[in-house]
C-alpha cells in the first residue's frame, strides 16, 4: 500500500480527497500547513504529495522547492490559480502534474495512479545501467559522468531517465511531453527542445564514441547508445 501525503489547508477538500484515495486502496497523511508538510514528508516519505498551492505561511512553491531539495518524489500541484503562466511556474519548478481547483475528486485519482505509473516506468528493470563511462541510477535518481555527478533540473532529469530507459528507441515531442510533462501540459512543444539542448550541454563530455542523443528531422529524439 503506497503512501499519499495531502498538504491542503481546506479541510473539506483535504477529506474528500483522504476518503478517495484510502478507497483506491493508498495510505493517506495529511498536513494543513508547511511546516506540518515538511515534518511529515520527511518521517513518511511518501511515494506521492499532493500540494496545494495557497498555504497559510509558506507557500506551496516553497514546499516544492523544500521537496525537491532532496527527493524526486512525484508531486501534484492543487490550486485555484488557472492561469496558464502558473502552470508552467509549477511544472519549470519540478511539479510533475497541475491541478486546477474546483476538481473532481476522481479525477484527481485518476492523475495520481498515471503519475505513479510514469514514475514507476523510470525505475522498473535494472536500477543501474552503465553507458560506457555514464552511469545512470534510476532508483537514486542520478547520472554520473566520469564519476563525476550531472547537474539537472528536476524535469530535465526525468526527461534523460526516461530516454535512458528506452534507450535508442526514437520518441516525437508529443510522446515525450506525454510521458514527462503530461498529458495535460498546456505549453509548447519547444520545451522539449529547449530541455534536450541543456542535456546535451550537461553531456558534452560523454564520448560521442559511447553514445548521443539524436535529432531525427520529423521524428524526434533518441538517446543511442553504442555498445
Amino acid at each position: 500500500m503506497q503512501n499519499i501525503l495531502i498538504v491542503e489547508d481546506e479541510l473539506p477538500i483535504s477529506r474528500v480527497l483522504k476518503a478517495y484515495l484510502e478507497k483506491n486502496n493508498f495510505r493517506v497523511e495529511q498536513a494543513f500547513n508547511g511546516e506540518e508538510a515538511e515534518r511529515k514528508f520527511d518521517s513518511l516519505n511518501p511515494a506521492l504529495v499532493l500540494l496545494d498551492v495557497m498555504l497559510p505561511g509558506r507557500s506551496g512553491w516553497s514546499i516544492l522547492e523544500y521537496i525537491r531539495a532532496k527527493s524526486s518524489c512525484p508531486v501534484i500541484m492543487l490550486t485555484a490559480l488557472g492561469q496558464i503562466d502558473n502552470k508552467l511556474a509549477g511544472l519549470n519548478q519540478g511539479a510533475d502534474d497541475y491541478i486546477t481547483k474546483p476538481f473532481i475528486a476522481d479525477e484527481v485519482v485518476a492523475r495520481v495512479h498515471a503519475v505513479l505509473r510514469r514514475s514507476k516506468q523510470l525505475i522498473e528493470g535494472n536500477h543501474v545501467k552503465q553507458f560506457g563511462s555514464l552511469k545512470v541510477d534510476f532508483k537514486a535518481y542520478s547520472v554520473m559522468l566520469h564519476g563525476i555527478e550531472l547537474a539537472f533540473t528536476p524535469k530535465d532529469l526525468c526527461l534523460f531517465l526516461f530516454l535512458a530507459q528506452y534507450k535508442n528507441q526514437t520518441f516525437t515531442r508529443e510522446q515525450l511531453i506525454e510521458q514527462v510533462w503530461g498529458m495535460d501540459y498546456e505549453g509548447s512543444d519547444r520545451a522539449v527542445d529547449l530541455a534536450i539542448k541543456r542535456i546535451r550541454r550537461s553531456l558534452e563530455n560523454w564520448p560521442t564514441s559511447e553514445g548521443e542523443i539524436r535529432t531525427y528531422r520529423g521524428l524526434g529524439y533518441k538517446l543511442c547508445v553504442y555498445e
